[in-house]
């Protein structure tokens, strides 16, 4: 599919109807969910609104995509990676998984460019193991993050902690701070993998 932007800084506007098609404005013509995922693929930047109201409808649609590929067994979402999410809805760190997650991806990605720069893009390089390794250790950093911020107790177990004081500002800082030096190190180490 072909980028359909006409100016590099707008978005491309596409509009969903009832009946839950999707219509590209740039290109004047219906398209479908997977050319969606194509335009993610190929970094194009777009927006999806309601026909009618005009509600921006972009994050439902992106949640559709995932629902689709995960339902078509391409299980990139761990199962305690699910629940620990569903876990931080209406949690008071709620506000913060966002934005932890935006940098995550983006960390990952930015290292995922560099050893395919460095490496070659193909999975059968023998140092490809290396960036498996660095994604296995990313997600445990991750899985840890979720934990130490989890008001529930151990990771995917479902069970509350014993009941405790909540914790005191200086202890939530303290592990931000820890977070912090831990998404360092973990930057550092894929530097010297450049």
């Amino acid at each position: 599919m072909a980028k359909s932007k006409t100016n590099a800084n707008d978005p491309v506007v596409i509009k969903k109807y009832a009946n839950r098609r999707l219509y590209d404005t740039t290109r004047s013509a219906y398209i479908t969910l997977d050319d969606l995922k194509a335009l993610v693929h190929e970094g194009t930047d777009f927006v999806v609104q309601d026909a009618k109201t005009g509600e921006d409808l972009t994050h439902s649609v992106l949640t559709q995509i995932i629902f689709e590929q995960e339902a078509q067994g391409q299980h990139l979402l761990p199962v305690d990676f699910l629940r620990q999410l569903i876990r931080f809805y209406g949690d008071s760190m709620q506000n913060v998984v966002p934005g932890f997650l935006d940098m995550s991806m983006n960390s990952l990605a930015q290292s995922k460019e560099r050893f395919a720069k460095q490496m070659g893009s193909t999975a059968t390089n023998p140092l490809f193991g290396l960036f498996e390794e660095q994604v296995r250790q990313n997600m445990a950093l991750f899985e840890s993050t979720l934990k130490s911020m989890s008001s529930f107790g151990a990771f995917g177990t479902g069970q509350p902690p014993p009941k405790s004081e909540p914790a005191a500002p200086a202890e939530r800082n303290d592990d931000l701070d820890e977070l912090r030096a831990q998404m360092a190190a973990m930057q550092e180490k894929l530097d010297k993998l450049s």
